[in-house]
């Protein structure tokens, strides 16, 4: 269990990290386009080319840990790769962090050792396919409903399909292994791509309409509790028997969805709490604006934690947008 935990924590720091590289290099790129001009520019861009390629080992990574682990355990994991991006950011991209964001990253990697004692390797000897029926109408009701708060039903929608995406990836490989034809596999992680890509514009929506801080929380959290709950479902994966590892896991999967809403939204609620805590909490974000030039303030290079997460989900924002 505890390689597939570090698969997984490498993966999505792949992800993340080769995913700000990217949006990093495409700042002095051209739109992408077919053109040979364009497609060569990209190619020989060092930032963009070692963010992609980090983007796809991050990937395969991911898609090895669901091979070997439940999804009620990779996914939450993977939700921990906002923290990892925000502690990359800090020490290579010196971005400025507050004292709230140190907890909540604590929090999240409390949280993944708790998955990592909690989890256990499961045998699916059947896949419960009437339950699936069930699962696609329950999302399908979801997406129709009315849009009453943009915001939230954007962030709750991408979510899901984030965390569907990964149940999709582990379906093929559990299909494969109950003897189907071994094209399940490479069937499914298409689809979970597709998947992936629909989510991706629906948070995208979400981000234009609404505020990032909401829509960044509500896919976080739907991502997780989608991933672990459509595992249950449409995989028959359960709880551990024993009552400790339960209790690891539980308490692992609340820890990590609590880190994330903390680092998503550290900021506004450090300027709702009493001034002697604020100055506690921003102590090490003054002195770090202090060993700073004047030209180099954080305005200049705006990744704050929810724009941070904005880039750090499944795929790329298209460089015709970045470069808008």
């Amino acid at each position: 269990m505890w390689e597939s935990v570090a698969l997984t924590l490498a993966g999505t720091a792949g992800n993340n990290i080769g995913k700000v590289l990217q949006k990093k290099g495409t700042l002095i790129l051209p739109p992408l386009s077919l053109k040979l001009k364009v497609i060569r520019a990209y190619a020989f861009n060092q930032l963009w080319i070692s963010g992609f390629l980090m983007d796809m080992c991050g990937a395969a990574l991911m898609l090895t840990a669901l091979s070997q682990a439940p999804v009620s355990v990779v996914q939450p994991i993977a939700g921990c790769g906002l923290a990892i991006l925000c502690v990359f950011s800090h020490f290579y991209l010196k971005e400025v962090m507050n004292g709230l964001d140190w907890i909540a990253i604590s929090l999240a990697g409390l949280g993944t050792i708790g998955v990592g004692f909690g989890g256990e390797e499961q045998k699916v000897d059947k896949i419960p396919l009437i339950n699936i029926p069930w699962l696609v109408l329950s999302i399908a009701i979801l997406f129709t409903g009315p849009e009453v708060i943009e915001e939230i039903i954007f962030g709750l929608e991408s979510g899901i399909l984030f965390g569907i995406s990964s149940v999709i990836s582990k379906m093929g490989f559990v299909m494969s292994e109950m003897g189907f034809p071994k094209i399940v596999v490479p069937a499914a992680i298409s689809c979970s791509v597709c998947c992936s890509a629909v989510g991706f514009v629906y948070q995208t929506r979400g981000l234009k309409h609404g505020r990032a801080i909401v829509v960044s929380t509500c896919t976080s959290v739907a991502s997780i509790v989608s991933g672990v709950i459509a595992g249950m479902v449409a995989l028959d994966e359960h709880l551990p028997t024993a009552p400790t590892s339960r209790l690891f896991l539980l308490l692992g999967w609340f820890l990590i969805i609590t880190g994330v809403i903390l680092l998503v939204s550290s900021t506004r609620l450090i300027a709702r709490l009493p001034r002697p805590v604020q100055k506690i909490l921003k102590g090490n974000v003054e002195r770090n604006h202090s060993l700073r030039r004047p030209g180099s303030a954080r305005g200049k290079d705006p990744i704050p934690s929810t724009t941070i997460h904005a880039s750090s989900l499944h795929l790329l924002t298209s460089p015709g947008k970045e470069k808008a």
